[in-house]
């Protein structure tokens, strides 16, 4: 039987199933412009610079030209800020607010400004529409997605659009933050709602590079504990380079694959008979490269669905669970220390005589759902011919077919206490099966040749 694009979809989305069951938390996503480009016709980082060029007449020659003399973006936009300030102070004066032309701003001020205008209208459309019912599928599918948290290198506000109950962090404001919470948008470049935050110039990044191991340190706690996905970034990008470097000089994995990080790139030409590459080594300096998980993709909606299914966050209200771990955080790190706190025990003690009643006064949902699913059933079928010794799938798949030889009990029938189908999708042929330890157990003994006992509600249908 020939590869296909089905196949394919099935066995990332097993994949994808598999680590989020072994992390037990949401994903993080790594955002950057082709983001913004697919949902509200953003920019690039070139095309930003094409259109600055096209606003400054100080600017007299096309970007072409910079580009042939080997100037990089970064240097680009050294080259234009300087041409933005020379025509501010003279012609274009009444483009900027006057307290601009004074010695407390910085120069590039005048070029900021003018991207935060540019950029004003990247943002969510109309109730929420996209432009396109497959674009408002996709979105749907990433916000009922409830990441942990999102990185993004992009200046503008779409983000927020789409994750109202968000919490902005920009550029540096995340090194005083004591502590790393849930929910949170970091915008580690800046945000055209702080014009001067924004890191484009070669001054701008030389700052942002000498910071940029504290950020790295802060924000490599949360890679090294959840599953990351970068969405929106070509796999060279110098972006996605500087971090992936990071992550190697961390856990020194240069040759192993990285099982917890995905990139996820736009593909047309993907057809049903297409079965694309499911990992990617990037190089990301030097002699250093780096092995992580790839998925291509014409619509992201079922690669975001997949990210889904954990669906611990479902119903939780973000802003509130984010108050109260700010709040947790300073009561044991300030307010323990300085004063006594009156607690209500009889309050306590009526919530703990249920698990629910006290995951509710944490904010947060009992395990239930897509998410006991993964703790219950954490194996796919490839993971359960692995504990079984072998190398492939077909393994395992051959004993269940020996154990319904055996047994009349075919596991994959139903939902039982060795099996689950979940539903990954919308389409009725969109599922993954995932299997539990009582069936790695089971399998076991039919491999062994010994006495085979079903669990209840599994009976043999032999006489």
């Amino acid at each position: 039987m020939s590869l296909n694009y089905s196949q394919y979809q099935e066995e990332v989305t097993a994949d994808i199933l598999n680590v989020l069951g072994q992390a037990a938390c949401q994903p993080i996503l790594f955002v950057g412009s082709g983001f913004s480009k697919r949902y509200s016709q953003g920019p690039s980082w070139e095309e930003l610079l094409r259109r600055l060029a096209g606003t400054c007449p100080n600017i007299t020659l096309d970007l072409a030209y910079y580009k042939q003399k080997n100037k990089s973006l970064v240097e680009i936009g050294s080259i234009f800020s300087d041409c933005f300030r020379e025509w501010a102070w003279t012609s274009g004066r009444e483009f900027y607010p006057k307290e601009y032309f004074s010695e407390d701003f910085p120069s590039d001020v005048f070029i900021k400004h003018s991207i935060a205008l540019m950029l004003e209208s990247v943002v969510a459309g109309a109730n929420g529409d996209f432009g396109a019912a497959e674009l408002n599928d996709e979105i749907s599918a990433l916000q009922a997605m409830s990441p942990h948290a999102l990185i993004t290198t992009n200046y503008d506000q779409l983000l927020e659009s789409i994750f109202p109950d968000f919490e902005r962090v920009v550029g540096q404001q995340v090194l005083s933050k004591p502590y790393l919470s849930i929910g949170e948008i970091f915008k580690i470049h800046g945000c055209i709602s702080d014009p001067l935050s924004l890191v484009l110039t070669e001054e701008d990044y030389l700052d942002f590079d000498a910071d940029k191991k504290y950020l790295s340190a802060k924000l490599l706690t949360y890679f090294a504990e959840h599953p990351l996905l970068f969405v929106g970034y070509s796999a060279e990008d110098p972006n996605i380079k500087s971090i992936l470097y990071d992550v190697t000089r961390m856990f020194k994995a240069t040759q192993a694959l990285t099982p917890n990080i995905y990139i996820l790139e736009w593909d047309a030409s993907i057809s049903e008979q297409s079965y694309p590459a499911r990992e990617r080594v990037i190089n990301v300096g030097g002699d250093v490269s780096v092995r992580i998980k790839s998925i291509s993709a014409k619509s992201f909606e079922w690669v975001f669905r997949a990210f889904g299914s954990n669906g611990a966050l479902e119903q939780i209200n973000v802003k509130l669970l984010r108050a109260l771990m700010a709040r947790t955080f300073n009561l044991v790190r300030r307010d323990a220390l300085a004063k006594q706190v009156e607690v209500d025990f009889s309050m306590l003690e009526n919530a703990v005589e249920s698990d629910e009643s006290f995951a509710k006064i944490l904010g947060i949902t009992s395990l239930n759902g897509p998410a006991s699913v993964n703790a219950n059933y954490p194996y796919t079928l490839q993971l359960v011919a692995e504990k079984l010794g072998y190398g492939s799938w077909n393994g395992a798949h051959k004993l269940i077919e020996r154990l319904e030889e055996i047994t009349g009990f075919d596991m994959k029938e139903s939902d039982n206490p060795y099996h689950f189908k979940l539903k990954t999708g919308k389409s009725l042929n969109s599922f993954t099966r995932k299997y539990s330890e009582s069936a790695v157990i089971l399998l076991g003994k039919v491999r062994a040749g010994e006495t085979i006992k079903l669990a209840a509600g599994c009976e043999s249908k032999k006489s």
